[in-house]
């Protein structure tokens, strides 16, 4: 790519376009390159393109603004550093207090991942993609966080050279936020983008619903349930409960592979209120995850984003997210313990899509259990060993060895972050003028042109769905 004189500001869609992980577009125009969200593939086919050439050299990229700290929108920060980029990193200041807890977790699993591979390769006399390299280690993450720059809510950056930028509630995690970017066109005008980052649902627990998003020329839109429709918040929530308690009665444990960003406090609040109701069983219940147990800490430092009723739980004094019997598990001592545990307990680990982390474990020790469940709550990624399990495999591959799948597996779509296909409607509908064209990203091939054709066919919009690399055009 050349600093040749453009016409016209571009889009470069660099990650989520054609699958879920790796957001990142690249906003050109006079003489500045911004990317917007800077994420790393997390599907098991697609994760070497975290390690191919960026198409920008990164000591050029002027900048990065974040949506939000989930590691498929951040967490390439740092291999980007290594590589020399210097410039800002934008986001709210939740945001950024997020991603100093998940940049470094991230450089940890890369090294233990790395180590993992290498040894098991070498016991096994057969060479895999760059087994003994990590993508960068806890130390070049650490560095990064220092190019950390906290922003308002609602209020327009001056980034410089004619460009402004501005963030807006979208509710999907604590600090998340469309990003609306305004970059000067060839015609002495400007040009605006919103990108609407991951669109939450409304009425959830903890989080104020998403903000009306303010209209801009052109919108870049996620699409990860565009085709599918959640069930009602509450029946989840008393579904979780059921589970549970056929899961105490059969004896087994209810494991819960869960991000440990927003997933992990939702499912704590639920289960808070399930106990103070007297619906479910003291049981003990461990979070074992250092990251999710520092992100609910962050959680209390920004109780100013929580909406009216967690606000009145907290002035009663009563934590939202915190009950008898929950243990945060820290350490790897902790971890392991969990296991030898006699009775039935509620074990909350990452990663999510179960693609690496301290999840791994405990399905290897419960996955043969008919009287375990498998509690799915989130969006599972193709090609990760979460999407396989749900899908209904009979034997899988869990570090290194096929374990027989026995355990109860259970999905429950309404715990997850994303909006579904009404509520990506409902939340276009609140715009106050329509865009001049919609990019749909972040969404399976399938589904994020499904979405467009709905988009177009209900809003008369001119819609597409995005892929890798694509290149486009924006007229002032």
């Amino acid at each position: 790519m050349t600093d040749a004189p453009q016409q016209h500001p571009t889009l470069t869609f660099l990650g989520g376009a054609g699958n879920v992980t790796g957001s990142k577009t690249l906003v050109t125009a006079g003489g500045q390159r911004w990317l917007v969200d800077c994420g790393l593939f997390q599907e098991r086919d697609l994760r070497d393109r975290n390690w191919r050439e960026f198409p920008v050299p990164p000591a050029e990229l002027t900048g990065i603004l974040l949506t939000h700290a989930h590691v498929d929108h951040c967490a390439l920060i740092p291999r980007l550093y290594a590589l020399g980029f210097r410039g800002p990193v934008l986001g709210t200041a939740a945001t950024l207090d997020i991603v100093r807890i998940v940049l470094p977790d991230s450089g940890h699993l890369q090294e233990e991942d790395a180590r993992y591979k290498a040894k098991r390769h070498a016991r096994e006399g057969r060479k895999g993609p760059h087994p003994e390299e990590p993508l960068y280690t806890r130390e070049t993450a650490e560095e990064s966080l220092s190019l950390l720059r906290p922003v308002p809510f609602d209020e327009p950056v001056d980034l410089g050279g004619g460009w402004r930028a501005s963030w807006h509630a979208c509710g999907h995690i604590l600090g998340a936020a469309s990003v609306r970017v305004e970059a000067p066109a060839a015609n002495g005008k400007t040009v605006s983008v919103l990108f609407s980052g991951d669109v939450a649902r409304w009425e959830r627990p903890l989080l104020r619903d998403p903000a009306i998003p303010p209209a801009a020329d052109y919108l870049v839109l996620e699409s990860t349930y565009g085709n599918r429709k959640h069930v009602a918040h509450k029946d989840d929530a008393e579904r979780l409960g059921a589970v549970l308690n056929e899961t105490v009665q059969a004896g087994g444990n209810l494991v819960i592979p869960s991000f440990a960003i927003e997933r992990t406090q939702d499912l704590l609040y639920h289960l808070a209120r399930l106990r103070e109701a007297k619906q479910i069983p003291p049981v003990l219940v461990f979070v074992d995850s250092p990251m999710a147990a520092s992100v609910t800490d962050v959680f209390t430092r920004h109780a100013e984003l929580f909406d009216d009723e967690t606000r009145a739980l907290i002035k009663r004094g009563v934590r939202p997210y915190d009950f008898p019997g929950l243990v945060m598990s820290r350490t790897v001592s902790e971890s392991k313990a969990i296991n030898s545990i006699r009775g039935s307990a509620v074990i909350i680990a990452g990663s999510g899509m179960c693609t690496g982390g301290r999840i791994k474990h405990h399905l290897k020790a419960n996955l043969e259990r008919p009287e375990s469940t498998i509690l799915f709550v989130g969006y599972q990624a193709a090609g990760t060993l979460g999407r396989v399990i749900s899908e209904g495999a009979t034997e899988v591959r869990v570090l290194g060895e096929k374990v027989p799948v026995k355990a109860k597996v259970v999905k429950l779509g309404g715990f997850s972050g994303h909006a579904d296909q009404d509520e990506l409607l409902r939340w276009l509908g609140a715009l106050t003028a329509p865009p001049r064209q919609v990019f749909i990203n972040h969404g399976e091939e399938q589904t994020a042109a499904e979405f467009a054709a709905l988009v177009t066919a209900r809003l008369d919009w001119p819609a597409r769905a995005v892929q890798l690399d694509d290149c486009v055009p924006l007229e002032g």
